[in-house]
């Protein structure tokens, strides 16, 4: 796995560098060629690994168990059967690859953004292998984050392979990123805003932006000649019956805008549920594929990725209170799935929640306004599209994975308004998107940067100083000037005979009022401190401190306790923050490096 880029093609590339003296930019295209070509032939690997898992475990299963999905009987039950499977087979990989099957797409897009982008090549493989058996066993989740990640982890090899680092290295993921999601769904023009809106956080430039281009094409090209110039999706022809239906859209946006949000809300708390439920951790995706079985036996669509069932919606198949019932219970096995530990992706689900949503919805117009023509497959189809960006809040990709899929300039309009409502109402509800919340709730916002990370990892305990310079509030300024004499401090929180803050003085507020010399027995220093004072507590992250010091411009800040919020515990100070920042920053660079 250390030689996944071979020494010969690292040579020929290196040498053809140096013999025409190419620029660093023509350099980088060269290598978005190569992983876009790596990326398309990994989606072609995957998808056949999974169509192979699926056909042993179901398609074998119902042909011998004599199951008929389409008539109620007894032998439905065994489809419990099928998951179930998927949850035994993990066992063995997450004895002996727990942290890999650990990995999923918000940890990559951590590792991407805020630790260089070294994503560990074993995924490629451990994380591949896993995601295709819970999807190809019927746990309910999508190839396109596994596939997304194998491409990003491709990139990166072939980077640390020409010794690139840095943006150059994040750029590199993001080509691999954008191929794989592109491959899937024979989307180029998706594949690159979903780099850049998901993977790059919408941080874009003009060098990564061509790259990226490049990349996903080749990627393109390589699942056109190996699956076919077709999309993943075959809708009908997208035709707007009247101008008045925009006012639906509008509508339907809000009304996907609250299901994502909804959706969110409840992943987590179903996955939290998991992280409490005290089982052993191999026994979790067990009893995971058991649950996600059970759903199954009563509606056998939530297995899968549910492209099957997708295309049927979105020709305007599926009767309105099923598809509701789905939209509900397909959430609820999503969750289940991958809250337990079975690895797989969002991006179908999320598909599938807007195709059943947006079908539901237009069958019930059709009901109310039979006259009008409606149909239900157009607003499964801009559901679709309008749920995922509103899900992972990247509207560009789902404007664009529609428009790629329909090949329509007709429902431009439409998914653009749905996209854009869609968005505005999830974010209303959350700030995050589904794959970066897991980690906000960590304490990690990815849209702050790595700088705010690192001062967001660090608390106001572990960097104050815990023998502040303190001064009794009744001290005179006789008395303090003498004790400004022997220490270096600009700043000298005042206390009470009970060590409770009262106030603060600084040098400069001393030194700038004169004081007779008879005064200087008589007047205390409280007189003049400063009484309104802004603190801080060591169970807050150094970054709210320092928010604290720059809001007010001063220097330092007294340390309080969280209980009577005036107890002096300690001071920090902009240096002590700077220093702690420097020497993290360090830290983490010397365990990269060991790594």
């Amino acid at each position: 796995m250390q030689r996944f880029t071979p020494d010969w093609l690292r040579q020929l590339v290196t040498a053809i560098l140096s013999r025409f003296q190419l620029s660093e930019n023509t350099f980088m295209a060269i290598l978005a060629v190569i992983i876009g070509v790596l990326a398309g032939l990994g989606n072609y690997v995957l998808r056949q690994l999974i169509d192979l898992i699926h056909h042993g475990v179901i398609t074998e299963g119902i042909t011998r168990f004599g199951i008929n999905t389409e008539v109620w009987d007894w032998n439905r039950l065994y489809l419990i059967l099928f998951p179930l499977v998927g949850g035994i087979l993990m066992i063995p990989l997450g004895a002996y690859y727990a942290k890999d099957l650990r990995f999923g797409f918000s940890r990559f897009l951590e590792e991407v953004n805020l630790r260089g982008g070294k994503v560990p090549t074993r995924t490629i493989f451990t994380r591949g292998l896993a995601s295709a058996i819970t999807i190809g066993t019927g746990g309910s989740a999508g190839q396109e984050g596994p596939i997304a990640q194998i491409g990003g982890a491709i990139g990166s090899k072939v980077g640390q392979s020409f010794k690139m680092g840095g943006d150059y290295l994040k750029t590199l993921v993001a080509c691999g990123a954008a191929s794989g999601v592109a491959a899937t769904f024979n989307a180029p023009i998706a594949g690159v805003f979903f780099a850049h809106e998901i993977v790059l956080l919408s941080s874009f430039e003009l060098s990564s932006f061509t790259s990226i281009v490049i990349a996903s094409g080749m990627s393109t090209v390589v699942s056109r000649a190996l699956l076919g110039d077709h999309p993943e999706f075959a809708p009908p022809p997208y035709v707007v019956g009247s101008y008045w239906e925009l006012l639906f859209y509008v509508l339907l946006g809000i009304l996907v805008g609250l299901l994502a949000a909804g959706f969110m809300t409840w992943h987590y708390r179903i996955k939290d549920w998991f992280a409490a439920l005290k089982l052993p951790r191999l026994a979790k995706p067990v009893f995971g594929g058991l649950l996600v079985g059970i759903i199954g036996v009563f509606l056998p669509q939530v297995f899968g990725n549910g492209y099957t069932f997708i295309e049927q919606v979105l020709h305007g198949h599926g009767v309105w209170y099923v598809l509701a019932a789905l939209v509900v219970m397909k959430a609820v096995a999503t969750s289940i799935t991958l809250g337990s530990g079975l690895p797989g992706g969002v991006f179908a689900p999320s598909l599938f929640l807007g195709a059943v949503a947006g079908g539901t919805f237009g069958r019930l117009l059709q009901f109310a306004f039979p006259a009008m023509g409606i149909s239900s497959g157009a607003f499964a189809m801009v559901g679709m599209g309008a749920f995922l960006a509103a899900a992972t809040h990247a509207p560009m990709t789902g404007i664009f994975l529609l428009f790629e899929i329909t090949a329509s300039y007709q429902v431009i309009v439409p998914i653009m308004i749905t996209c854009v409502i869609g968005v505005t109402i999830c974010r209303r509800f959350h700030r995050y998107s589904l794959e970066t919340m897991d980690l906000a709730r960590a304490g990690i916002d990815l849209e702050a940067g790595k700088e705010r990370n690192i001062m967001k990892s660090l608390l106001v305990g572990e960097v104050m100083n815990r023998e502040p310079a303190a001064v009794p509030e009744s001290m005179t300024l006789r008395e303090f000037t003498q004790f400004v004499a022997n220490h270096k401090e600009t700043n000298f929180p005042l206390v009470n005979r009970d060590g409770e803050l009262t106030g603060i003085l600084s040098v400069q507020d001393f030194m700038g009022v004169v004081f007779e010399e008879d005064l200087m027995d008589l007047v205390v220093i409280k007189e003049i401190a400063t009484h309104n004072v802004i603190t801080a507590h060591e169970d807050e992250d150094v970054d709210q401190a320092m928010r604290k010091i720059g809001y007010r411009n001063i220097e330092q800040l007294p340390v309080v306790d969280r209980e009577t919020h005036c107890k002096l515990i300690g001071i920090i100070s902009r240096r002590d923050i700077v220093s702690a920042y420097n020497r993290a920053l360090m830290s983490r660079s010397l365990g990269r490096r060991r790594d």
